[in-house]
């Protein structure tokens, strides 16, 4: 009992750390990169700023108007776990995104008046960088099983629902509402740099929230002792044998079954190739390991 307690609290430790690292990077990254230029990557903030252009409604009401039912809705849906965790990234975004201003101002990162870059590069690089850092700091959210609010709660309900992984539900959603923004002010420009940002922040979070590849390697080999006593002994890993029939041929040919890192893969490769060059080796791409030696089963 008390070893599943510290697990507990190691893992809420863990999880409100991740917590409050991704919500400053994600708002280090608004600062900086996004509003300077005016970009609006989605979200409801992006969905605010079309309203205020079309009505004169006031930005950030409009967004605290559609944030508050969408966390009510993903608290009802997704628990209310969910929702607390929701509502404290909520509060520690524009709270981050106030340090960061006090301590740094409003302008670009990339001052057109102390760089050779064109306007144009420098609403590249911003929109690339940008993104970058969003999909980190969100990355790092979601991997706590909440989000920042706002859109993110939609795609957490359809990442549930649908299947689809949340850099995708991402670029469907914020895309759309990035597309409202062509409508509303009729310019290509700045909708086009926000996705940008959308897809590149897609991909990192995804990234992210997998962290690197593992490799799973199905060993086929003669030389079954050798390759046993190399995972067990030099790489200090666990595998599985698995009984097998060959078709071709009727003979047993037993099966190594194993999980290392992308760099484990070689120094594998090396040694099989060394003591049975006729040996055959699948090796499968794992979005993600569970379990000793790897992740943490009890990490949401």
């Amino acid at each position: 009992m008390e070893s599943k307690f510290k697990i507990k609290i190691h893992d809420s430790v863990k999880d409100y750390t991740m917590m409050v690292v991704g919500c400053f990077l994600y708002s280090f990254g608004a600062v900086l990169f996004v509003e300077p230029y005016g970009f609006a990557p989605g979200g409801t903030y992006g969905l605010a700023m079309v309203f205020h252009h079309l009505w004169g409604w006031r930005t950030e009401v409009a967004a605290l108007c559609m944030d508050i039912p969408l966390l009510i809705i993903g608290s009802i849906i997704l628990g209310a776990k969910f929702g607390i965790k929701t509502l404290i990234c909520t509060l520690l975004l524009p709270l981050f995104m106030l340090l960061v201003h006090t301590f740094y101002g409003f302008d670009a990162l990339l001052d057109p008046g102390i760089t050779d870059f064109t306007q144009m590069h420098q609403q590249m690089l911003s929109s690339v960088f940008g993104g970058v850092i969003y999909g980190v700091g969100l990355g790092m959210v979601y991997r706590t099983g909440t989000t920042t609010g706002g859109s993110d709660v939609i795609n957490m309900i359809v990442r549930k629902y649908f299947h689809i992984s949340m850099g995708t539900g991402s670029i469907i959603v914020d895309g759309l509402i990035t597309l409202t923004t062509v409508v509303a002010f009729g310019d290509w420009t700045l909708p086009m740099y926000s996705w940008v940002i959308i897809f590149v922040s897609a991909v990192i979070t995804d990234r992210v929230m997998q962290g690197a590849p593992s490799k799973t390697l199905m060993i086929i080999t003669s030389k079954i002792d050798e390759v046993r006593d190399y995972i067990i002994e030099e790489m200090g890993r666990g595998a599985t044998l698995i009984p097998g029939t060959g078709l071709y041929e009727g003979k047993q040919r037993d099966i190594i079954y194993v999980v290392v890192s992308s760099r484990e893969v070689i120094q594998l490769r090396k040694l099989i190739a060394e003591i049975d060059p006729k040996a055959f080796i699948n090796v499968i791409t794992s979005s993600e390991i569970l379990g000793e030696g790897f992740k943490s089963i009890h990490f949401q």
